[in-house]
């Protein structure tokens, strides 16, 4: 079984460090910046929005 490749509101929270709500924030920010609904944003569309590095973002989430 692959990764799964969109990111969750707990996945935001250990990246960032902020808070549930302000994780849900930044994903919805995310989704409405590319028109899209806000039930899946991507690790990719993640980074590409906070200029985060994609192998650090997944090696914090999976491990």
């Amino acid at each position: 079984m692959g990764r799964r490749i969109c990111i969750t509101t707990n996945d935001v929270e250990l990246v960032t460090g902020q808070s549930y709500r302000q994780s849900l924030r930044l994903l919805h920010e995310i989704a409405n910046s590319l028109n899209k609904a806000v039930k899946f944003v991507t690790i990719q569309e993640f980074c590409n929005h906070t200029g985060l590095n994609i192998e650090q973002v997944e090696k914090t989430i999976f491990g």
